[in-house]
This record gives structure tokens, sequence and C-alpha cells, in this order.
């Protein structure tokens, strides 16, 4: 055999070991990327996780995926923020997925804005296009408003790249306000919310 045949086989068997490599890898990719939930799954946990309100809850559940489709994990917890100009948000509570685990996340992030007033909520999040469940430790920004007197009910969208997260509020508290801010996720709580 000649140096150029031999060469040609061990590129061979080089890029067949590297395609026998690969194959498992992506089948682990795909098996830890989360499947999507119907709106039935989400309205049930919804009701149960909400209690009174399930008609509110339906209702933006039935929105949210109407604009962004079905989401494959979602976030149920709770949630304190306040605010005067700048305010500030913490909470916690278990992600669920349908094939990739479940996580108990904290988040915590600064807003700015004309916003003034505290509230605690329970707190439904929709999670759009997580493609791992490591993938929601970052931070995802957007606009948020809010009008409690009470008690109240909001629904906001946060982004990054192509994932999307929607939180959907019910809680007690005095608000008013416009803000722009950002939430973080970590796997543990922390004080610092940048």
């Amino acid at each position: 055999m000649n140096s150029v045949s031999r060469r040609k086989l061990g590129l061979g068997l080089i890029m067949g070991l590297t395609l026998a490599a690969a194959a498992p890898l992506a089948k682990a990719q795909e098996r830890e990327r989360p499947i999507p939930y119907s709106d039935n799954d989400l309205v049930e946990s919804g009701h149960r996780f909400f209690g009174g309100i399930s008609r509110g809850i339906a209702e933006a559940i039935q929105s949210a995926t109407k604009r962004w489709g079905q989401p494959n994990a979602y976030i149920l917890g709770q949630e304190a923020g306040g605010a005067f100009v700048g305010g500030l948000r913490y909470g916690e509570g278990n992600m669920y997925t349908r094939n990739a685990g479940d996580k108990k996340v904290f988040w915590q992030g600064p807003s700015v804005g004309f916003d003034a007033g505290a509230d605690g909520d329970r707190t439904m999040m929709l999670v759009y296009n997580l493609t791992s469940t490591r993938a929601i430790y970052q931070r995802f920004g957007g606009i948020d408003g809010s009008a409690y007197l009470i008690g109240g009910f909001g629904v906001t969208a946060l982004g990054i790249d192509n994932m999307m997260v929607v939180p959907i509020r019910t809680g007690v508290g005095a608000r008013l306000g416009v803000n722009i801010g950002y939430l973080k996720f970590t796997p543990g709580a922390t004080w610092n919310p940048f």
C-alpha cells in the first residue's frame, strides 16, 4: 500500500470515528432539550398553583401560547418586589420540564422607570426555546408594567437571544408604574441583583 492510500485510509478512519462519536453527542443534546407543554397542561398546573383566579390564568396562558407558541418549560414560584423610581425584585421557585428534569431556580433583578410601590406575587413563568435546563441561568431583559391596589394580576415578556420568559403574576400590594429591567436566574439564592 502506497503512502497516498495509507493517508486516505487514515483520513477515512478518523472521519468515521468522528461521525461515530458525534452521533451519541447529538442524541444526548436532543434528550436534554425540553419537550413543549400543551395549553391544557399549563392551565391545569396554573389552576393547582393559583387556585381561585383560574379564569384569568387560563386566558393569560392562552394569550401567551397564541403569541409565542408552546413553551418547553415553566416555573412556579413566589417573588417580592419594590420600587421608587429604581426597584428590585427577588424570587424563587421550581422549573419543570417534561424530559430534562426539574430544577430549583432563583431570580433577582433591578429595574428603573416611573414605578413606585411594593408587591408580593405568586408567579408562573412560561419558558420558550429553552435549549437545556442550564440555559435558564442568564439575564432576561424587558419592559414591565404594574397596576396593583390591594391585589393585582399581570403578564410580562422578557427575552435574550431566541429564548423568552413570560411571567404571569398575581399578588397583593400597592404598586403603579412602568419600568425597564431584567431578571437574572441563578441556581442559588443571592442578594446581588446585578
